[in-house]
């Protein structure tokens, strides 16, 4: 199972990246909203629009993936939190995947979360396979699911934040993204805290 990918953007398409990682090109999906907000490397700020991710800069995605008969996808999603919402939402019997990306990507959480309270149906309008009786269904079966959410979230989020190596490595001034990315790339063999800073310091100094 493929939860969790650091990598390069090798290509762009409709809907989707190309990300390559340790030699490996994974196609994965993308709902709107998460293209939007993908950040920009700071010398991109300037010479590219808004949400437009570059062509060869890294990202971190946390992922899902479906299998059925036509094959393999994997949805990929900025935050934990976003992860476990489209879970919650696949969850709900008659939403595929992909509608599942697209309701989970409408907004951030918590602008879901106040349209799902108010009972707005239209926020969902638009969506691909989500009429006003599905959208009406969505919204009751949600109600009071994406505080669960957002728990999910901030707990994988906090993933690094009793790692003994990523905090000395922090504390040496390398970029936190970059110590992620070396530390989960890391055998998995490797345990001892002193061996993961040896190993890491390795990479992070070339």
């Amino acid at each position: 199972m493929i939860a969790y990918l650091s990598g390069k953007i090798i290509a762009k398409q409709d809907g989707s990246v190309i990300l390559l990682v340790n030699g490996v090109g994974y196609e994965v999906w993308l709902s709107g909203h998460s293209f939007e907000s993908i950040p920009l490397k700071e010398s991109s700020v300037n010479s590219l629009p808004t949400g437009q991710a570059e062509i060869g800069q890294n990202i971190n995605l946390f992922c899902q993936m479906e299998a059925n008969e036509r094959g393999v996808k994997l949805y990929g999603f900025l935050t934990a939190a976003e992860m476990e919402f489209f879970k919650i939402v696949r969850s709900i019997q008659g939403v595929g995947p992909k509608a599942a990306l697209e309701i989970s990507g409408v907004g951030s959480l918590e602008k879901i979360q106040g349209e799902i309270e108010r009972g707005n149906l239209k926020f969902l309008d638009g969506i691909a396979g989500i009429g006003a009786k599905k959208a009406a269904k969505v919204i009751l079966e949600l109600s009071g699911q994406i505080k669960t959410a957002q728990k999910a979230g901030k707990k994988g989020q906090d993933i690094f934040a009793n790692d003994e190596a990523f905090l000395a490595l922090s504390q040496l001034g390398f970029v936190k993204e970059q110590i992620k990315k070396v530390l989960t790339e890391l055998p998995k063999e490797i345990q001892n805290p002193q061996e993961k800073i040896k190993r890491a310091l390795k990479i992070l100094g070339k």
